[in-house]
């Protein structure tokens, strides 16, 4: 990988409907091809990993305050043990909630910013390319 993106594993947990947890490990990464999005790939058994594509922002304000509205819901909360960011995700097949220690995600998300600052996102996009990916996939 070069100076333009960035990756990380995370070791994540699982909140299980009684309430337990179930420990996953979660690859992240972001490229500042796309500035905008941190790809998440979990890895549940042997399968291929099942990815979520997250705004850099949401996880960003998630650390702060409840944020997300539909199939991403994000907040800040504490374990017994440490500070996390809860992601809820939902799609067709059911609701996941997940427990992501907040230091390696902050950890991460700075090293994000340091190679894309906020703001200045749209300087490293392509529109031209963008634009034709768009037109040509409809």
């Amino acid at each position: 990988m070069n100076s333009t993106t960035v990756f990380a594993e995370l070791g994540l947990r699982l909140v299980v409907p009684d309430r337990t947890t179930v420990p996953l490990l979660a690859g992240l990464s972001y490229s500042a091809e796309d500035p905008y999005a941190i790809r998440m790939a979990f890895h549940v058994g042997n399968d291929e990993p099942v990815e979520w594509i997250f705004a850099r922002e949401l996880l960003t304000v998630g650390i702060v305050r409840k944020v997300g509205e539909g199939d991403v819901q994000v907040w800040p909360a504490r374990t017994e043990r440490e500070r996390t960011l809860n992601i809820c995700l939902t799609s067709p097949f059911g609701q996941a909630l997940f427990e992501v220690p907040l230091t390696p995600l902050t950890e991460f998300l700075h090293r994000t910013y340091e190679i894309v600052p906020a703001g200045r996102e749209s300087e490293f996009m392509d529109l031209d390319n963008e634009l034709d990916n768009m037109l040509w996939s409809s």
